[in-house]
């Protein structure tokens, strides 16, 4: 039965060991592992949804795929440097985390496309997170706790906090608190924006608030798993409806800024770190509420001291989560070194450990 669920995923899971060479060139090994890295972002381990990605990303802006690609590039060939474990490096698990800083050092610098400076401390960046990674994984495992995009967070604050709106030479965006107009109200609303905002959370993930890029992150997710999909949805439209609940500025609700950390928390717990049932199915929902009013509380904390939230709401929520120690939530908890293809593990409980896919396989 168990083994029917696994090809119940999605079609285009197709093993990849048809295809793979007894030996592969280490440039062709790289490039799929830096592709596993960018789609570990959105919890998948897949490269053609890496290649969607990716392409997303240059459609949206070149110069941000050029600035993640040398985060991801950085981080990767320092988990190689440093000797980390093999099995990690070519799943992309030290990937990801330097992709996105990366790319949010892009997004947040004062300086515009293509500063080329701007490319040193992506390098720099990118490599302190595989550190930073291996570090807290350490730490964390104590509690079984993930990673996560712990190493991104606190390298990006890091990163801000010491270059800053007048830097002479790297710096930033001023980070303000949200402002709500007193005239704004909910029948100012554009229903039709406020729809678009629902799979714009998803692609803020990446930074993109461009619909036609979204659409192509949100086909590499459901290549991997429709599961997680359809949770990244849902968890956007709870961090709209969250956002709608404190009245935040409608620009936040139409570009999907409300509902990225929703999405992510959403993702994770529903089938990602749990085994998917109505039980976690709810507790996931859960989970993007709390992640959707972290973030919001973040905003205008970090706003304070100059710094952007980023994905902290949903890390520090999802972290919290996993430690819930009641038997009826508990049973279903996957071990962070465990995690498989949602569809894998619906519905079981103990056996889910039966079926691990490899990373060979796509």
């Amino acid at each position: 039965m168990l083994l029917l669920k696994c090809y119940a995923a999605p079609l285009f899971l197709l093993s990849s060991r048809v295809f793979v060479l007894s030996e592969k060139p280490f440039l062709l090994q790289l490039l799929e592992w830096s592709l596993r890295g960018l789609s570990q972002v959105i919890m998948v381990n897949n490269p053609l949804s890496g290649t969607l990605i990716l392409v997303a990303l240059i459609l949206y802006n070149p110069w941000y795929s050029l600035t993640t690609t040398v985060g991801l590039l950085s981080s990767t060939l320092t988990a190689l440097i440093i000797g980390q474990d093999s099995a990690d490096v070519s799943k992309g698990v030290h990937g990801f985390n330097g992709a996105l800083v990366a790319l949010l050092i892009a997004v947040f610098s004062a300086m515009g496309d293509w500063y080329l400076w701007l490319l040193l401390p992506c390098c720099f960046a990118g490599a302190s997170c595989t550190l930073l990674f291996s570090g807290l994984a350490t730490l964390l495992k104590v509690w079984d706790i993930p990673v996560m995009v712990f190493p991104f967070n606190s390298a990006l604050s890091l990163y801000m906090s010491a270059t800053g709106p007048h830097n002479l030479y790297f710096p930033q965006q001023h980070v303000q608190p949200d402002i709500v107009l007193a005239h704004s109200n909910v029948t100012d609303l554009d229903l039709l924006r406020l729809l678009e905002g629902v799979p714009l959370g998803v692609g803020q993930i990446f930074a993109c608030d461009d619909l036609w890029a979204c659409g192509l992150i949100l086909l590499a997710v459901f290549l991997f798993s429709p599961l997680l999909c359809v949770h990244a949805l849902l968890g956007s439209c709870v961090g709209i409806i969250t956002g709608l609940s404190l009245a935040v500025p409608h620009s936040r609700l139409y570009s999907g800024l409300a509902g990225f950390n929703g999405a992510l928390g959403c993702m994770a717990i529903g089938g990602f770190f749990f085994a998917f049932n109505w039980k976690t199915h709810l507790f996931a929902i859960t989970s993007a509420f709390l992640s959707s009013y972290t973030d919001l509380a973040l905003i205008n904390i970090l706003a304070g001291v100059g710094l952007p939230a980023c994905s902290w709401a949903a890390t520090l929520t999802v972290a919290l989560l996993v430690l819930v120690s009641t038997r009826k939530l508990s049973v279903h908890r996957i071990p962070s070194g465990s995690v498989s293809i949602p569809e894998c593990t619906w519905g079981t409980r103990s056996t889910w450990t039966a079926v691990e896919i490899k990373s060979t396989d796509i």
